[in-house]
């Protein structure tokens, strides 16, 4: 099986977007283009019904993983949501290629087990191994000000996680609000893992959370990207 390049959104959020578009479409429209939209909502005791089907509502419509923590597990939850999309994307192309080639609804679900575990170890390679391009979008509003120290030991560990993949790994970190726009590129698409810990003391809150605008704005990132890609060749 040929795998390309596995692009992930990843929204760090305490879902309470409050302005601008539907950010469930947004993740829709993320999806069509190829892209997963993974989604953790950080959460503490006022937590709202609305903003926790707000965090599930994105991942649904963008085909990824959602999950709710609180501020304390939220380092280990980004590393693990990370792995897990990927392994998700990984048997979304399996069950299609399956479809393909025997023209019905077969999944890798529905094969016997020892052919399911086959798959399954073929898998655990393929997400060690593809590329990965991560796009880290993280809410900086001020209901986010005291998780804050938690997102910064959070894209520590997940940088230290990237470095340890034999495949090539690349990323882009994003927060929102934006000072002048709805979301601002902290730093621009590297492989250098390191490059997060240096973000961390630029990173501040406030502002509103415009969370449909913000990832409609980081996703010009990916094709900005791709565009110099086909250049490069």
């Amino acid at each position: 099986m040929k795998m390309g390049t596995i692009r992930q959104l990843l929204l760090l959020t305490d879902g309470c977007s409050n302005t601008g578009e539907d950010p469930g479409a947004m993740a829709a429209f993320a999806l069509r283009q190829g892209i997963t939209v993974n989604v953790i909502g950080i959460v503490d005791d006022s937590k709202s019904a609305e903003g926790l089907e707000e965090i599930e509502s994105i991942a649904r419509s963008g085909g990824g993983e959602s999950r709710i923590v609180k501020a304390r597990s939220l380092s280990e939850t980004v590393v693990n949501v990370t792995r897990q999309a990927m392994t998700g994307t990984i048997y979304n192309i399996i069950n299609q290629e399956l479809r393909d080639i025997l023209n019905e609804d077969t999944r890798v679900e529905s094969l016997p087990p020892e052919k399911r575990g086959k798959i399954a170890e073929k898998v655990e390679d393929i997400s060690e191994e593809a590329e990965l391009k991560l796009l880290v979008l993280t809410d900086m509003s001020a209901s986010m000000k005291l998780k804050l120290p938690a997102v910064k030991e959070a894209l520590y560990d997940l940088s230290v996680s990237m470095q340890s993949r034999s495949g090539h790994s690349s990323f882009s970190l994003w927060t929102f609000p934006g000072k002048y726009s709805a979301a601002e590129e902290r730093i621009g698409w590297t492989d250098n893992a390191k490059k997060l810990a240096e973000s961390f003391p630029q990173l501040a809150s406030g502002g509103i959370t415009p969370t449909g605008p913000a990832i409609r704005q980081a996703l010009t990132s990916f094709l900005d990207m791709e565009r110099y890609d086909e250049k490069s060749i």
